[in-house]
């Protein structure tokens, strides 16, 4: 069942780094990536939560590939204009896809009384991915933003270039129903304000 979104509920800002727009590093010689409104749409329920004076939580990927763009002390580490987090919000740094494994993000949950989750951030198919699946075997009620995550294409090991909105795409339909719930920004933001009721009969008549 859908509820409203209220103090038990933590936004999880999952590596809304610069270093994510280096596609090349994970999309091949012709990297791109889907969805171009994420960022905006990761602003929104960013600004949305804070006025409601809700719990938000970030994960840093500090990679341990020499090559990787996301390294915490490097331009690509840093947190992207105006999604940074401000004093008070914990951020925890992480070198593996899930935001849980060498962190302590599921104690700072659990001390907070922290029991649903609402994830954004980057990359769909990898720490997104990784850390929702985590979270919702962990007994955490997790949502998904769909349309305030992204991705790049991938090459398969065969050569096929698999483009991104088809790898982002059924990421959230492999997520969905499984290990979360899946939102749009629109959704997530009405949840804030309580109308959780006309969702559910909304995305029960989808």
């Amino acid at each position: 069942m859908i509820k409203q979104f209220c103090s038990n509920t933590g936004l999880l800002m999952i590596d809304v780094q610069c270093g994510v727009d280096v596609l090349g590093h994970w999309g091949g010689q012709h990297g791109r990536r889907n969805n171009p409104d994420a960022e905006k749409h990761i602003g929104q329920i960013l600004h949305a939560w804070r006025e409601k004076g809700l719990s938000v939580f970030y994960t840093a990927h500090d990679s341990r590939e020499a090559a990787s763009p996301l390294k915490l002390g490097e331009p690509g580490g840093a947190f992207k204009q105006g999604l940074a987090p401000r004093e008070g919000e914990a951020v925890f740094e992480k070198d593996v896809n899930s935001g849980f494994i060498g962190t302590s993000l599921e104690i700072a949950l659990r001390r907070g009384k922290i029991d649903r989750l609402l994830v954004v951030g980057f990359f769909t198919n990898m720490c997104v991915a990784t850390t929702v699946r985590m979270a919702g075997n962990m007994g955490f009620d997790t949502y998904l933003v769909h349309d305030a995550c992204a991705c790049t294409n991938r090459i398969g090991r065969d050569g096929t270039d698999y483009d991104a909105q088809l790898i982002h795409d059924t990421t959230i339909a492999s997520l969905h129903g499984e290990f979360c719930t899946a939102l749009s920004t629109a959704d997530a933001i009405q949840l804030l304000h309580g109308d959780a009721e006309k969702l559910e009969r909304v995305q029960g008549n989808e």
